[in-house]
């Protein structure tokens, strides 16, 4: 498995919707977010009958023998609720009564800085480690990741050096359990199964509400599967002959796998909430990510230049990505634009269904 292959691309579909353009949270497209890849827990999505999955899952084929290797990764993001406090009279250390003293604002501006009460995401990872196909065709393999509530504070500082507020981060409790399962096929291909179950405990006024329930939800859910030595994923977007009946009966829900790394290769599949091409690639003139990555590099970041002072002003205000983001913007070169501009690559016929 090419990991810095598979990182780069599912750091572009991890953040996919993250924030977009105009990339400012008073904008009404980042008022509704994290729209990508939730599971739910079940009670809420029950109550809202589907409408938002509790379960994600995906099935894939692996050519090859009981002794072929297969490792499992599902990767999400987790809402973190960062709130503002300012403190009615600037302290050289932090209050003894720690954040009781803080007066909850949604933004105040601190030497030129705006600080914004935004919801951030941690990543979180549920790792199965390698097993073979014997073991998961003898027994489904069970995992589980719980994450209790917590949260820090980061004092805010002046340049004076009195602390004048705080950022007050606070996530949610999270239960994850994932299935992964085996089912031999043919006599050389099985078909893999994970599925993913999001079992948090949540009250009755935590299911009235979605924006409660979402801190309790998986955002952005991806898998990453490895194939070791003695085994090779198809794909079943585009399946060899012999496969293309055993593609047909997978079923993914909430998920999409396709092939990742180089053209030809076969060690690793992404099912990602974004609907890819098999051996996807982040552009080699890509200067960073954009929360957009079906979107066209040269067209975001001529617009993201287009911004006024006070729409920048409130973008950095954001939160750390969002200014890096509009910072590396800002340094990008006029070679930097004109290799963005002038760069064809060629697209080879499909023939058959098959490329």
């Amino acid at each position: 498995m090419n990991r810095q292959v598979v990182d780069r691309i599912v750091a572009a579909t991890l953040y996919e919707g993250y924030l977009l353009y105009p990339y400012r949270p008073s904008s009404v497209k980042n008022q509704v977010r994290w729209t990508f890849g939730g599971v739910y827990p079940r009670e809420y999505s029950e109550a809202v009958r589907g409408a938002e999955p509790w379960v994600a899952t995906t099935e894939c084929l692996l050519r090859g023998g009981d002794d072929a290797t297969v490792e499992v990764t599902v990767r999400f993001l987790h809402v973190v609720t960062r709130v503002v406090g300012r403190l009615e009279t600037p302290s050289p250390e932090p209050p003894a009564d720690g954040t009781a003293g803080l007066q909850r604002v949604d933004a105040f501006e601190l030497d030129g800085r705006i600080h914004r009460t935004w919801d951030e995401a941690a990543e979180r990872k549920l790792d199965a480690g390698l097993c073979t196909v014997g073991e998961l065709l003898r027994a489904p393999r069970t995992l589980a990741l719980t994450v209790d509530a917590g949260g820090d504070v980061e004092w805010l500082r002046g340049a004076d050096g009195l602390i004048a507020g705080a950022l007050v981060r606070e996530h949610q409790p999270l239960c994850v359990s994932a299935d992964v399962s085996a089912e031999r096929m043919t006599p050389d291909v099985a078909r893999i199964r994970v599925s993913i179950t999001n079992v948090t405990p949540v009250s009755d006024e935590q299911v009235a509400n979605r924006e409660v329930a979402l801190r309790h939800a998986l955002v952005s859910t991806h898998v990453v599967l490895g194939a070791g030595d003695g085994g090779g994923w198809l794909s079943v977007t585009d399946p060899p002959p012999d496969a293309v009946e055993l593609a047909a009966a997978c079923v993914n829900t909430g998920l999409w796998p396709v092939l990742v790394g180089d053209p030809g290769s076969d060690d690793t599949i992404l099912a990602s909430p974004i609907i890819l091409e098999d051996h996807p690639q982040v552009a080699a003139e890509s200067a960073g990510d954009l929360f957009d990555s079906t979107e066209i590099d040269e067209i975001l970041s001529l617009r993201i230049l287009t911004l006024t002072d006070v729409e920048k002003a409130e973008m950095r205000a954001a939160d750390e990505r969002a200014r890096a983001m509009l910072d590396r913007t800002e340094s990008l070169t006029q070679d930097d634009f004109m290799r963005m501009h002038g760069t064809l690559r060629p697209v080879a016929p499909r023939i058959g269904g098959r490329q």
